[in-house]
């Protein structure tokens, strides 16, 4: 679809964004395997917002979801005799979705691929995705309008609110062959700060070192993907116990310090946190598409989830180590994970995001006071590192000498999820990016998300152009 060819619709989406970037929410509801039948209704942004300097960014996804070369034809399915299909595609990502807005304004909203490869099922652009740990960014805004509220304090110990965490021990010793362990007292409490910045050393179970996945698994402890069962009450309580992986507050260790926090706000707020956000964030941005569990209606939207074999091919990831793939379909849910829960559309997403670089403002209304805004993208970590970055209240924050390639500026933040969607925010460009697949691991389409940022500044910013 051209932008000639689509000059009307393209009008009616533009003029939806006001001054705070509204994006527009796409109203369809036919099912995805009807998406090509499908006639969108004249509100509907239309599917490809393709001006011409944005061709290399039309090429880089074509390069990803087309066959490699000399791989053979597009997809291979074969029956074993018993029912099963056995899907051999020979794509680096089956589909992607790429949205670009600056200054207000889309200047880029394409889908390429397929959602599903063995249907030949095209991939829509309100298609919905599992975020995983884009969740924590929204947690963390979360819980910090209740900091405009006066609920608490950054450096305040958690146990104030979280009594299961008082008095924390560390890990001293840890013996691979039974999983005992020895611990130290910790020197401190860990802050809400620490939690927010993931310097409290809690770690995660099944991603996180092999200590703490053993120690998390005989306690329980679930990652929040694909574990609906449960509460995050009990979770946490059971937590809060547990050895640290370190003393609070002296490195950056990646784990369920968001889900932790998430359990802040359903204590400070009185409600459950998949209420609290709908409420307080979800419904004021426009994120009708956001969910923990799906409704019956969008669940069809949710994108196909993939993976590799043992022979880099993708195929449909099945259910492992206790991971359900298709877990945002859950009926009757009740674990909300604070920090890799949520399921959305890269459209919401971008709400939020432009209500963060808005300086806490969007449509008109300020959901965050500005100065709350600001401490949530600026270094909160100290002389302390994340991966050469630092870290905010739910963002890593690019420093400057990682921001010359392929031309973020200094200060911009980002972040993204295990299963293959990333984003950033440029506020000195006034940017939004994201992009999105849906594929884990993904060895064949490594270097995609920062191939994308060099093709758009190249399209968008040509002051950054050598």
């Amino acid at each position: 679809m051209t932008l000639r060819k689509n000059s009307l619709a393209l009008l009616l989406l533009l003029s939806s964004y006001s001054a705070v970037a509204q994006v527009a929410a796409p109203a369809r509801k036919a099912p995805v395997r009807k998406a090509v039948a499908a006639k969108p209704a004249p509100s509907v942004p239309p599917a490809t917002v393709d001006p011409a300097e944005a061709k290399r960014i039309d090429e880089l996804l074509q390069e990803y979801t087309a066959n490699l070369p000399g791989t053979g034809p597009l997809s291979k399915v074969l029956n074993d005799g018993s029912g099963n299909v056995i899907h051999r595609p020979d794509k680096r990502v089956p589909g992607a979705i790429a949205l670009v807005i600056r200054d207000g304004k889309v200047l880029y909203r394409k889908a390429v691929g397929y959602n599903d490869f063995v249907q030949q099922t095209p991939l829509r652009t309100d298609a919905i995705f599992r975020i995983a740990s884009q969740t924590k960014a929204i947690t963390s805004v979360g819980l910090m309008l209740l900091y405009d509220e006066g609920k608490f304090q950054l450096d305040d110990p958690i146990s104030k609110y979280l009594p299961a965490f008082k008095n924390p021990k560390v890990l001293a010793t840890f013996n691979e062959k039974d999983t005992t362990y020895t611990t130290v007292p910790a020197k401190g409490e860990i802050t809400i700060r620490q939690l927010f910045t993931h310097t409290s050393g809690i770690g995660y179970p099944i991603i996180g070192s092999k200590e703490a996945r053993a120690i998390y698994a005989k306690a329980h402890i679930p990652s929040g993907i694909g574990t609906p069962a449960g509460s995050l009450a009990n979770a946490m309580d059971a937590l809060g116990p547990l050895p640290l992986m370190h003393q609070p507050g002296e490195r950056f260790t990646y784990g369920l310090s968001v889900d932790v926090l998430g359990r802040l706000i359903e204590v400070l707020s009185g409600q459950p946190l998949d209420k609290y956000l709908r409420t307080r964030l979800f419904e004021p941005l426009g994120m009708k598409d956001t969910w923990f569990y799906l409704p019956a209606d969008k669940k069809d939207r949710l994108v196909e989830l993939y993976t590799e074999d043992a022979n880099k091919q993708t195929v449909f990831m099945q259910p492992h180590d206790g991971m359900f793939p298709n877990y945002p379909k859950s009926s009757g849910g009740t674990y909300f994970s604070g920090g890799a829960g949520l399921s959305s559309t890269i459209d919401d997403y971008a709400r939020f995001l432009q209500m963060v670089l808005n300086n806490g403002s969007y449509n008109g209304r300020q959901l965050l006071k500005p100065a709350t805004a600001a401490l949530i993208t600026q270094n909160q970590m100290g002389e302390l590192s994340q991966g050469g970055n630092k870290f905010g209240l739910g963002f890593s924050i690019v420093v400057p000498q990682n921001a010359k390639v392929p031309g973020l500026s200094a200060g911009s933040f980002e972040w993204g999820g295990i299963f293959g969607t990333t984003y950033w925010v440029d506020p000195k460009e006034k940017l939004v990016a994201l992009i999105y697949t849906q594929k884990y691991p993904n060895t064949t389409g490594r270097g995609l998300a920062d191939k994308f940022k060099t093709a758009v500044y190249e399209a968008f910013v040509p002051e950054q152009k050598p």
